[in-house]
């Protein structure tokens, strides 16, 4: 399968193409189509084609072993305004971090621009990565680049975005209940959640630490495969990254669709074009079965309770002394993010609420690794519909917090997922999630790229 990553490589290796010019190029994309999409937050051009002058230097001087020392050479990325980049300001989408700029970059960043790959900029993002839309940043809505008039889904909006228009190769995104794989099944990329603990956290400003996870965004599987193998492992700063190799790729695979996850309120067409994207697997050769995840439905509730008693710790820190602006700089979504997560950890209500939230946790947790003992693993939608209208539900929260139905589950198990592009109802895209077991993501990647060989969806671009 030829790469997108591979096909941008040979250029610079042809001389087709320099990595001044790919930046140049991308840099007048945003400059011509980003102002209405309002994907990006901080554009580093300057310090990119600075970078770019310096690698094409390094090439003339070391021809094509630069690329087996950087696998990621000339490559050009955005990352969500949530990764800490050394001298350019992060904000979280927030106001409130308007002015900050960090001494130093995230783990993530680092490896990425080790193996050669060059930031362009700060992706827009929902405030402190709270919401599903992308309509929640303080710096404007970032929208849907195959309809303006619809979300292109969140948290991680910018990011998704970035990649769908084609602004750069590639982006860093962030998944705490949904917020890489809603986007990208919003705007036709291929989005990774990682397993909790393959990849640090370190430098990342947290949103709800026990289910942060750093993902990626891409045009196909193979490539995302490459970030993660970049990014992965320890490094010494977040405990809770393991070094595991999981199970490897397989020549067939059992596969699970889970019942509970074709329920009522689903999108007709959404699920039609999932069940076609099921259906064609199961005729590349793989064995399909039914399987049960019964505490499914308690999945969002367990999540509302133990995501915002994380955030209003976290956002703790933000108290306009030690760092942030005054706390009324806060947008209403972390108020009231903030006002839930301290009610449910108040002495007489952590019983009643927190608690039991942690106890489905482990009941969600005992079901997966169930189903994953008879699976190598499984197939689902990742969102009950197709994107929705810009203002649709911003007014309705409880309404927001049902687009991550599908998704929620996957962060409170911990366990890895890849959505991938598997079609289109109304010239609007839908996402396959495909899911496996913590650290199972070398399967998740061959089941992805075997599929997206046999489809073209992933190919298809919007029209700007």
């Amino acid at each position: 399968m030829i790469t997108e990553f591979s096909k941008a490589q040979n250029q610079i290796k042809s001389g087709q193409a320099t990595v001044k010019s790919r930046v140049e190029y991308f840099l007048k994309r945003i400059e011509e189509f980003d102002g209405e999409l309002n994907s990006f937050i901080t554009i580093t051009g300057e310090e990119a084609l600075k970078k770019a002058e310096q690698m094409d230097t390094l090439f003339s001087e070391k021809g094509e072993e630069v690329f087996e020392k950087m696998p990621l050479f000339g490559l050009v990325f955005s990352a969500k305004d949530m990764y800490l980049t050394e001298g350019v300001k992060t904000t979280a989408g927030s106001k409130l971090l308007s002015d900050f700029v960090p001494p130093y970059s995230s783990t993530v960043i680092s490896r990425l621009t080790e193996a050669g790959a060059i930031l362009i900029g700060k992706t827009n993002q929902d405030a402190w990565a709270h919401g599903s839309s992308g309509e929640n940043s303080d710096f404007g809505v970032t929208k849907n680049p195959w309809d303006k008039s619809r979300v292109p889904g969140g948290s991680s909006s910018g990011a998704a975005v970035s990649v769908a228009a084609g602004f750069c190769d590639f982006a860093m995104g962030t998944d705490t209940g949904g917020s890489v794989r809603l986007p990208a099944s919003f705007t036709n990329v291929v989005g990774l959640k990682p397993t909790y603990g393959a990849i640090s956290r370190y430098g990342v400003i947290a949103m709800a630490s026990s289910l942060d996870t750093m993902g990626n965004f891409a045009i196909s599987s193979s490539d995302s495969k490459k970030i993660f193998d970049i990014v992965k492992g320890q490094d010494g700063f977040d405990q809770t990254v393991l070094d595991v190799n999981g199970a490897a790729p397989k020549t067939k695979y059992t596969i699970g669709v889970p019942k509970q996850y074709f329920s009522e309120g689903m999108d007709p067409s959404v699920e039609r074009l999932v069940l076609d994207a099921i259906e064609k697997i199961s005729q590349m050769g793989h064995k399909v079965v039914e399987v049960e995840l019964p505490s499914t439905d308690y999945a969002i509730s367990a999540y509302y309770v133990i995501c915002p008693a994380e955030v209003s710790s976290n956002l703790g820190r933000y108290d306009g002394v030690r760092m942030g602006l005054n706390r009324d700089a806060f947008g209403d979504e972390a108020k009231r993010r903030i006002m839930l997560g301290t009610y449910v950890l108040e002495s007489g209500y952590v019983d009643a609420y927190y608690n039991k939230a942690v106890a489905v946790r482990d009941l969600i947790k005992s079901e997966f690794e169930q189903a994953f003992s008879k699976v190598d693993l499984m197939l689902a939608p990742v969102s009950p519909t197709l994107p929705f209208k810009l203002g649709e539900k911003s007014n309705d929260p409880l309404s927001m917090y049902l687009a991550d139905v599908y998704t929620v589950a996957i962060n409170i198990a911990g366990v890895c997922a890849l959505s991938v592009p598997c079609g289109f109802s109304d010239d609007l895209p839908v996402g396959l999630q495909i899911i496996g077991p913590s650290f199972g993501e070398q399967m998740v990647f061959d089941l992805a790229q075997s599929y997206q060989e046999a489809t073209d969806w992933h190919t298809k671009s919007p029209k700007l």
